[in-house]
């Protein structure tokens, strides 16, 4: 997968280069500074992922997400920011962005969240995952059940709802086959369901899945 970096601070950009130099399926296509630098980078490499920040200088990265989108752009955005604004978030989800990490997240977090989102999956950081939740038209509000899973059986949740097996799983979020039945089997006592296929039913039927992935 190539990537290109937009970011203001030197530091960060260097940092993130050198986390995605560990993992070999990705390359660093260049650097970008501000909203002209990466018009123009977007135009020449033709990545196939962005990560934009939030804030560049005075300047908004989501402004810069969604006028490349209207210049034709095609590829990825992942918006990397250290704000829990739920305006920010709802923000960057309106204009349809693949993925929003917080800064704070581990090398590890960011590297399995690009590897979701380049099999052309959305991501969104467990930190902001409770805005979503905590949204008013957001399906999770309605059901006070599912505020008893951590974020990690909540994630849990959303593949049963797609229809995925332990092992499609385990290779989705990063963890070993057995830690997916363990959390498998704390949703399903803690939503009272009697197996994976009512998880299933009951996350469509919600409209967990169609809100999240969409």
């Amino acid at each position: 997968m190539q990537i290109v970096i937009v970011d203001d601070h030197p530091l960060v950009r260097k940092g993130l280069t050198s986390i995605l130099s560990i993992e070999g399926e990705m390359q660093v296509l260049g650097e970008a500074a501000c909203r002209k630098e990466a018009l123009t980078l977007f135009q020449k490499t033709k990545p196939d992922l962005a990560i934009v920040d939030l804030r560049l200088a005075n300047e908004s990265g989501l402004e810069l997400i969604a006028e490349a989108k209207q210049q034709g752009i095609d590829c990825k955005f992942v918006v990397l920011t250290s704000s829990t604004e739920e305006h920010d978030f709802n923000q960057a989800k309106e204009i349809g962005v693949d993925g929003y990490i917080l800064k704070e997240a581990l090398p590890e977090e960011l590297l399995h969240a690009l590897g979701i989102i380049g099999r052309g999956r959305k991501y969104y950081d467990p930190g902001v995952f409770d805005l979503v939740m905590e949204s008013r038209d957001s399906p999770f509000e309605k059901d006070g059940h599912v505020e008893q899973l951590t974020p990690k059986e909540k994630e849990v949740l959303l593949e049963l709802g797609m229809g995925h097996s332990n092992k499609q799983i385990s290779q989705a979020l990063y963890i070993t086959e057995y830690t997916v039945k363990k959390h498998v089997s704390q949703v399903l006592a803690k939503l009272d369901l009697a197996d994976r296929t009512n998880a299933a039913l009951y996350a469509n039927a919600k409209g967990l899945v169609a809100y999240c992935v969409n």
